[in-house]
């Protein structure tokens, strides 16, 4: 059965399954390749944008100067997301402090105004998800069980609830 949510609704399930990470693997492109990493969320979802502390000489604004689209993926045991979007250099020294956590210290020795602290800005184009936490995971689980049993596709991945593409 197709059970299919409007554009709001995913965009709603989207912001609620980003609240559950607090790390992501942004993905890069260059000359040289894709490259990822993982990076601490500084901030998810106010503006419609994902905001990530960085070095300004570091690799990853290199690579977004010669290519400013990006992927950032998340996930856990149940969830997971991958974003699309461009990448921008942030340096904005009211909103770094606003952001700024005392565990950035570890890679910004002099605080929030560290010369060298920037914020890397993802504007977010599309997105999607796969959520199989909760009693949606029961269901899904149960589904798949069904399905390798009758030799039939899982309708799960009909469900809008638990795996949808969204448009930002």
């Amino acid at each position: 059965m197709t059970i299919a949510l409007s554009e709001a609704e995913k965009r709603r399930r989207l912001r609620t399954l980003l609240s559950h990470f607090d790390t992501a693997m942004l993905v890069t492109r260059s000359a040289g390749g894709m490259r990822a990493r993982p990076l601490t969320i500084a901030e998810s979802g106010k503006d419609g944008a994902l905001y990530f502390s960085t070095a300004k000489d570091s690799p990853k604004v290199e690579e977004l100067m010669e290519d400013a689209h990006v992927n950032v993926v998340m996930q856990d045991r149940r969830r997971f997301v991958s974003l699309s979007g461009t990448a921008r250099i942030v340096r904005d020294r009211a909103l770094i402090a606003r952001l700024w956590k005392s565990s950035w210290k570890v890679w910004f020795p002099k605080g929030k105004d560290d010369p060298a602290l920037c914020l890397l800005r993802v504007d977010l184009t599309d997105a999607a998800y796969w959520d199989m936490s909760g009693s949606a995971g029961v269901r899904y689980v149960f589904g798949m069980a069904k399905a390798y049993v009758t030799g039939r596709r899982p309708p799960s991945d009909d469900d809008e609830r638990h795996t949808a593409r969204v448009k930002l």
